[in-house]
């Protein structure tokens, strides 16, 4: 399911009662709502809809911009100011800064095109079994566009019908919102599969990544106890024998070992070469982006462009612990590219073909980029187009969530093994050797450590940072754009401007 087609009566654009089409034209060669609906394909065609917004420029690229650049394991160095301002240094410079309010939109449209689905699918006449999975994907997926929401912006609309132009929802509370969030994925991890027996499935919602999703949501409130029902079924229950960590961690980061058995959620992405645009509204298909353009600005310069680096201080937490052969941490390597990605220094590190003393000399030792998300192991160039999925939800993650979960409710004895597991996949000692008997705060402190070295540049550092409570001015110490976070007001993004100023019934975010 890489490539994910849309039909025309998803040619719709959706904000809170703006647009930037003129929706009131009515095109006589498109299907319309009331003749659309009709068969098993229409539902098919109207689920995989909603799977085709994660290649929207807006969501493939700036969502992982805005988790991963915004928290102490990112910067900017931009030659444009607007991304620097509004995007790394909490100077937000404008309500409507296209890279937050592309978000808001897409992440919207993902939710109308979900509500289409929920509330047309049940009245077709389909084989059933199909048509609750196809419901139920729906769910998961508008589980997860609000998830974005409600962690980047707060108190956002809540949506749970088709909406029209004219809709003027009011702000929800964020409580409500996470309780429709554990809703629509509780409902949809009831009906999912486990795995999928057709190749042409592949990268659809299953149970397993509902129920991850599910334990994301209930760890953002500090819900440990509800967090350990799904946690379980994915640890120590059915879900245990379908997941396992890869033998070799970069694996997890190349294009020829995608949606492996480590994978729980993955974003699909698939070069088109005839691409040239990613807007899925578009009536031109054949050259519709089915890839995401974020390798572009995440690669180093000379290749890309660079808009997003990695800080200094987190290679260093790699080197603070050897692995039990004396060797270094071999995630590092796999999750930067700096001047010794290669152990041996610059003249041997690659960048792309070339070594990073060729690039850039060997006075140019504090940069460092996000490797994960780049295509260095294949081609020596970036693009707009690239292949390579973002693995949202690694089975890794779950098995930190779970042991985080357990040391939150008591059970910090019981969480010892499966942080054990992710370490000596790195070949680090058992943390049950190197450090036992921590009590509750000295476990959570290490796990903080274990989740920064295990998910560095994955776009989960920003939400551990919230849920832990440890965002503030403090943290300038290690990134110096905190300097101008204010507590109480850049825990989230502002609502756009444009928003609030068509729909009275919005509330804008505290202190903005």
């Amino acid at each position: 399911m890489k490539k994910i087609f849309i039909v025309s009566l998803f040619i719709a654009c959706l904000g809170l009662g703006s647009c930037e089409k003129e929706l009131d034209i009515v095109n006589p060669n498109q299907p319309t709502v009331e003749v659309f609906w009709k068969t098993a394909d229409d539902a098919q065609q109207g689920v995989n809809a909603v799977y085709s917004t994660l290649h929207r420029g807006a969501i493939s690229r700036w969502l992982p911009f805005y988790y991963i650049i915004r928290s102490d394991e990112g910067r900017s160095q931009s030659p444009a100011t607007d991304i620097v301002n509004n995007m790394d240094q909490f100077r937000i410079t404008d309500y409507n800064f296209w890279g937050s309010y592309d978000i808001w939109r897409d992440s919207y449209i993902g939710v109308f095109r979900a509500n289409q689905v929920i509330a047309n699918v049940p009245a077709i006449q389909m084989d059933e079994a199909q048509k609750q999975r196809v419901i139920s994907e729906a769910k998961f997926l508008r589980g997860l566009f609000y998830f974005h929401l409600v962690t980047l912006w707060g108190n956002v609309p809540l949506m749970l019908e088709p909406s029209t132009t004219t809709d003027k929802p009011a702000t929800t509370p964020q409580a409500q919102v996470w309780a429709q969030i554990e809703k629509d994925l509780s409902e949809a991890a009831t009906v999912l599969p486990a795995k999928y027996t057709n190749p042409d499935d592949l990268g659809r919602a299953t149970k397993g990544a509902a129920y991850a999703l599910l334990a994301k949501a209930y760890l953002q409130q500090r819900k440990y106890n509800e967090a350990l029902t799904p946690l379980q079924w994915l640890v120590t229950g059915e879900g245990s024998s379908l997941y396992s960590l890869m033998p070799d961690y970069r694996e997890n980061f190349i294009i020829t070992t995608e949606n492996n058995a480590e994978s729980v959620f993955e974003w699909q992405f698939q070069r088109n070469p005839t691409e040239n645009h990613d807007d899925d509204t578009d009536p031109r298909a054949d050259n519709l982006n089915y890839g995401t353009s974020i390798a572009q600005f995440f690669a180093p310069p000379g290749i890309g462009w660079s808009d997003g680096e990695a800080q200094r201080w987190v290679v260093h937490q790699f080197l603070k612990e050897p692995t039990e052969d004396g060797g270094r941490d071999p995630r590092l390597a796999a999750t930067f590219l700096y001047d010794s990605t290669d152990v041996r220094g610059p003249n041997f590190t690659q960048i792309y073909g070339e070594t990073f003393a060729k690039r850039y000399g060997t006075d140019n030792g504090q940069r460092v980029w996000f490797r994960k998300f780049l295509n260095d192991h294949w081609k020596n160039e970036e693009g707009y187009n690239s292949p390579n999925n973002w693995r949202y939800i690694r089975y890794a993650d779950v098995l930190l969530m779970y042991a985080e979960a357990l040391n939150a409710t008591g059970s910090t004895a019981q969480a010892y093994p499966y942080v054990d597991r992710v370490r000596q996949r790195a070949g680090l000692a058992p943390l049950s050797t190197a450090l036992p008997n921590l009590n509750q705060d000295q476990f959570l402190a290490q796990l903080k450590q274990e989740r920064l070295l295990e998910l560095a540049g994955e776009g989960h550092r920003w939400n551990d940072l919230t849920r832990w409570g440890d965002l503030g001015p403090e943290l300038a110490q290690r990134d110096p754009a905190f300097s101008t976070f204010v507590k109480g007001k850049n825990e989230l993004l502002p609502i756009p401007q444009q928003e609030t100023d068509i729909n009275p019934n919005l509330n804008q975010n505290p202190n903005y």
